[in-house]
């Protein structure tokens, strides 16, 4: 009976190890995996595609106190980004030269009203939520408006604003979502 618990548990040890050893060389070909409802939950692919609308990014947050409170609230995950952020996935939904307004009713892009971008006053346990004042701001050419277009829900550019090309990491692309 030890001799089987021993051949288990090796076996065991053997699977996981060759698992991780899977997972390890997928992220480093450029799986990711995203679990969150900003985009659609579902294997990514990384890619060299130039960042435009309509592009999924992951991106770094910059250090900031939005993105501070974030994280510790639980909107946003620790990670290896400047002040300890996690990586975020997003979708371009404006770039240079478009002009954004939010309001209460949400995000209008060159005046068209976003779907799903209706401000919310406060989080789930009730603290206020910023959000990015804007009437009619002109994005430059290093700025783009980071959205989620799946779910109203989602913390994203309503709150911290546009973000500097700079901070984008990759373009995504969805290799199966659901």
């Amino acid at each position: 009976m030890k001799n089987v618990a021993k051949r288990i548990t090796i076996g065991v040890a053997i699977a996981g190890t060759a698992v991780l050893e899977l997972g390890a060389a997928c992220y480093v070909a450029g799986a990711r995996i995203n679990t969150t409802k900003s985009i659609p939950v579902g294997l990514y692919w990384t890619s060299s595609a130039p960042v435009e609308k309509g592009a999924y990014v992951l991106w770094c947050p910059p250090k900031a106190g939005v993105f501070d409170d974030a994280k510790e609230r639980g909107y946003i995950g620790a990670g290896f980004c400047t002040g300890g952020y996690g990586y975020m996935m997003k979708r371009v939904l404006a770039a240079k030269s478009d002009s954004v307004t939010v309001t209460d009713d949400g995000v209008r892009v060159n005046g068209a009203l976003l779907p799903l971008s209706e401000p919310i006053e406060a989080d789930s346990v009730g603290r206020p939520l910023p959000r990015f004042q804007a009437d009619h701001y002109m994005l430059s050419n290093s700025e783009v408006l980071l959205m989620s277009d799946v779910s109203g829900t989602s913390f994203d550019g309503r709150y911290f604003g546009p973000i500097n090309l700079s901070q984008i990491k990759t373009v995504i692309r969805p290799v199966i979502t659901w």
